[in-house]
């Protein structure tokens, strides 16, 4: 399944940690990352910072903001 969850290990200020999130949502952070010429490490520790909750929602709704700034 080309679309399900994709587990990668990130670095966030030093703290290593997986994050879960789908196919899509980390070709999407790859780009956003790529456009604001950041790494993906360093543009999921920018989420990170402002995260209520659980990460990998944080990620997504970035980057469904994102995507919905474009439009």
């Amino acid at each position: 399944m080309p679309d399900g969850l994709k587990k990668r290990s990130v670095d966030i200020d030093g703290h290593r940690t997986s994050v879960s999130i789908e196919a899509p949502f980390w070709d999407a952070l790859r780009e956003i990352a790529a456009q604001k010429k950041l790494s993906v490490n360093q543009l999921i520790a920018e989420i990170d910072k402002d995260r209520a909750g659980n990460l990998s929602s944080a990620i997504r709704v970035y980057v469904l903001r994102a995507l919905q700034r474009y439009n």
